[in-house]
Formats: C-alpha cells, sequence, structure tokens
C-alpha cells in the first residue's frame, strides 16, 4: 500500500508545451491532487543536442497560466533536489558504476564504425554484447589509455518481464526483444532512460505517468530497479492523441501548442478542460469543468485505453460557452487587444461592441471578423434587403428610409432607448411589422446580410452624423 502519492511531470526542454506534454502534465497533477498527494517538476535537459534557450521558461509559465502549481520542483525546491538533471551529474556516474559491481552493466568501448557494421535484424542494428566479454585487464587498460566508453544495460537474454499498468492491465515482454541500452553516454551524461530511473527513485515518485510510447520500454526500466533492490513504481500510461484516425498531434507537424491555442483565442480555462477529456471521462454528463471540479472527479476508471482524436471545433463549442458566462468587465478586458488588432481600433465605444459580440464567438480570435464591417461600408447590392419572412425587399427600403432619416435627423439625444422609440414610433405611424422598419434600416446601415446587433444598436455605434450619412448614401444605392 502506497503511503502517498507521489507523481512527476518531467520534461525535456526541447521547445513549446505541446498538447500531449501537456495532459500528461494535467493527469499527473490531477491523480496527485485528487488523492492528497505531491505533484512534482523535474526539468530533463541531459540532451544538450535538443536543448532549447528558452524552453525551460516556456514550461514554468504555462503550468503557472493553467493553474498547476507544482509542490516540489525548480524555484519552489523541495527536500529531494536538484531538480534539474543536469545538476545531478554525479548522481548518474555513481549508481551506474554500483551496476557495473554487480554484472548488472557493463563498459562499452566499440567505435562508431563497429557499431555500423553489426548486423541489420528487421530493420534495426541490436547490440551483440561484444564488450560484455572483456576481462577486468582489458577494460582497465582501456580506461587508463582514454579510450572513450558508454556504459550499458547488461539485459537478460532469456525469460519474460511482467509489470501491470494501471491503464493496460498486465504487460508481459519477451527479455530477448530488449537491448543492452546506454546508461552513461561518452560524455558522461546520463541517458534519459537511466536518469529517468534514478531520479524517480531518488525522489520517491511513487506513480509514474506518461505516454503509451513507453509501455513496451518500461521492462527496461523494472530491470533497472530489480538490480538495484528498489521497489518500483506504479504505472499509468496513456494513449496518445491524435490529429486524424492515422496521425499523432506532432509539434514537427506544426500543430498547436498550448500557446498556439492561447494565440488563437482560446481561453486558458477552457483548453485545460478539454484536453481533461481527451482521453478520459467524467461520471456525469457535464462536460464544461472548472480545474476545482476536475480534481473533484478524476479518476483512473474514467481513462481510455483507445487514442483521441483532437477536434479544434469541439475546443471551439466549450471555449464559447466559457465566453459566454464570462463576467462582463472581464470579458472587456479580454476582448479589447483584439479590438485594438482590428479595424474599428479607437474608434467606438469598446463596452457596446463587447455588448454585441459576447455571446455571438466562440474565440477571441472571432471578435475582428464580426466589428470589421463597421469601417468596411461601401456599395452593396440592392437584394440584400429581401427577407421573405419579413416580406421586405429593395422597394419596401425605399418606400421606408425616407421616413427613418426624418424620424432620426428630429432626435436631440442620441441613444439606444431614443433611436429604438423614434423606430418603434415609425413603425406604429407606417402601420407595419417592426421587421419593415428594422431590418432595411440594419442593412442600410451595415450593408452586410448579417450582423452582431440589430438597427439600433449599429446606429447608436456609429452616432448620429455617420447614421445619416449611411442612410443617404443606401437610398442614392436604390434610385
Amino acid at each position: 500500500m502506497i503511503k502517498e502519492i507521489r507523481t512527476r511531470f518531467a520534461p525535456s526542454p526541447t521547445g513549446y508545451m505541446h498538447i500531449g506534454n501537456l495532459r500528461t502534465a494535467l493527469y499527473a497533477y490531477l491523480y496527485a491532487k485528487s488523492n492528497n498527494g505531491k505533484f512534482i517538476l523535474r526539468i530533463e535537459d541531459t540532451d544538450a543536442e535538443r536543448y532549447v534557450e528558452g524552453a525551460v521558461e516556456i514550461i514554468l509559465s504555462t503550468l503557472k497560466k493553467v493553474g498547476m502549481d507544482y509542490d516540489e520542483g525548480p524555484i519552489v525546491g523541495g527536500p529531494y533536489g536538484p531538480y534539474v538533471q543536469s545538476q545531478r551529474k554525479n548522481e548518474y556516474m555513481k549508481y551506474a558504476l554500483q551496476l557495473v559491481e554487480k554484472g548488472e552493466a557493463y563498459y562499452c568501448f566499440c567505435d562508431k564504425e563497429r557499431l555500423e557494421n553489426l548486423p541489420d535484424v528487421n530493420g534495426a542494428r541490436k547490440y551483440d554484447k561484444h564488450c560484455l566479454h572483456l576481462s577486468k585487464e582489458e577494460i582497465k587498460a582501456k580506461l587508463d589509455a582514454g579510450v572513450p566508453f558508454v556504459i550499458r544495460q547488461n539485459m537478460p537474454a532469456e525469460g519474460k518481464t511482467k509489470y501491470h499498468d494501471m491503464v493496460f492491465g498486465d504487460i508481459e515482454i519477451d527479455n530477448s526483444e530488449l537491448e543492452d541500452n546506454i546508461l552513461i553516454k561518452s560524455d558522461g551524461m546520463p541517458t534519459y532512460n537511466f536518469a529517468n530511473v534514478i531520479d524517480d527513485h531518488l525522489m520517491n515518485i511513487t506513480v509514474v505517468i506518461r505516454g503509451q510510447e513507453y509501455l513496451s520500454s518500461t521492462p527496461k526500466y523494472n530491470l533497472l530497479y530489480k538490480a538495484f533492490g528498489w521497489e518500483q513504481p506504479l504505472y499509468m500510461h496513456l494513449p496518445p492523441i491524435m490529429k486524424d484516425a492515422q496521425h499523432k498531434l506532432s509539434k514537427r507537424n506544426g500543430d498547436a501548442s498550448f500557446e498556439d491555442l492561447l494565440k488563437k483565442g482560446f481561453l486558458t480555462e477552457a483548453i485545460v478542460n478539454y484536453i481533461a477529456l481527451l482521453g478520459w471521462s467524467p461520471k456525469g454528463n457535464e462536460e464544461k469543468l472548472s480545474m476545482q471540479e476536475l480534481k473533484e472527479t478524476f479518476s483512473i476508471e474514467g481513462i481510455s485505453k483507445s487514442q483521441s482524436i483532437f477536434d479544434e471545433q469541439k475546443l471551439r463549442w466549450l471555449n464559447g460557452r466559457y465566453i459566454k458566462e464570462l463576467p462582463f468587465d472581464q470579458f472587456v478586458k479580454l476582448a479589447t487587444p483584439y479590438l485594438d488588432q482590428s479595424k474599428v481600433a479607437g474608434k467606438y465605444d469598446y463596452a457596446k461592441l463587447c455588448k454585441l459580440v459576447q455571446s455571438r464567438i466562440d474565440t477571441l480570435s472571432d471578435i475582428a471578423g464580426l466589428v470589421d464591417f463597421l469601417e468596411e461600408f461601401d456599395k452593396f447590392d440592392g437584394e440584400l434587403y429581401f427577407n421573405k419572412k419579413l416580406k421586405t425587399d429593395a422597394a419596401v427600403a425605399k418606400r421606408v428610409l425616407p421616413h427613418v432619416i426624418q424620424k432620426l435627423s428630429a432626435l436631440t439625444q442620441w441613444d439606444e432607448t431614443s433611436i429604438h422609440d423614434a423606430l418603434i414610433g415609425l413603425v406604429a405611424e407606417l402601420e407595419v411589422k417592426n421587421g419593415i422598419v428594422l431590418w432595411p434600416t440594419r442593412v442600410a446601415i451595415s450593408g452586410k446580410a448579417s450582423t452582431p446587433g440589430g438597427a439600433t444598436e449599429l446606429a447608436d455605434l456609429l452616432g448620429k452624423e455617420e447614421t445619416l450619412r449611411r442612410l443617404d448614401f443606401a437610398i442614392g444605392l436604390l434610385q
């Protein structure tokens, strides 16, 4: 029985935070928090060739933005630090030499040429344990001579290695399929496989949560635990997130990262909510779940063995729900940068614009497309006046619009209430339905088939002078 649940997120700083990585972090976080456990962050930066400047900062800022506060890790520290692998270099060599002493690992001095000439078996060159058979004298002579070396794990050639996965059940691998992995590279740095095991043990990680691609290589890790005589952690492997039925989401293919989705106008809360549902189903039917609700409802039973497909349209729908439920003041604050980048920047009352668009968008980046029409007024087709249901057309517009100009010109106060009362008053005078006046007026001052607001709201936004100018222009087009 595990006394304390300790999960970890251990990313390599190789670029932006892709969706699969973020989901792994999220599930590790949720599993720990739903079990009163601890969530640890560890930076695995032992692969210098793949290291990307600034990537660590992206990892830290992403976790902060989404509300995943880690209990131990870089910056915050903890009892098992340092939490950056490159700062733990001496630890790995010490443990590798222990394995060499036990016969569970060995020095390998084979050069690149010999390795490249190993027999090709089913498209792969498996190391043939050549250096395992070197005598102690031969090894000492090579070390004294400064011959470059790596340290390899001595895999058993026979038997099977079996373990239980919390999602996929019992997994069994023939040991004959396992290669003698490199544990320490020629530069003295550990490989991912080795550092991972050492750090998980030293940091007392009790549950390892990672992608399904590690399902078949986990026996290699377990053989290391066995060689040291250490207790193995529990494992939870997660099915991949797919772009479609055949292709995984991949940053190399330009698929969206967390930062990309933010730039597209998605809200952080919606992204986290949606990613949680990619491979996990809550017990209830509600799909809109806050981080607190996710922590309260997350369970292993809801995790699927099947791959999930990232559906941006579904994310848009969920994001739209979040936007519609935002407090209005908060929405105005979030919308302002997008309005500043639109064609209407600085020209209208942003609060009035936000009132028109909040219920009509799914992402913040939809805003410009809805409001740009205010600055795109020009000649338009009289067919826009046609509405079969309201029984309006260009002839109706030609008859009604001069009355609209007369009513609006007479207004001494220009606001939604005054404009509305004037137009509805005209409806009563002409003894027609509301649409006979309101539809032609909206088309005349917008020049568009559809707009986020009606005649009253648009006229209020445009102001008296511009509204009357557009009405005159529209009537001119009807002559």
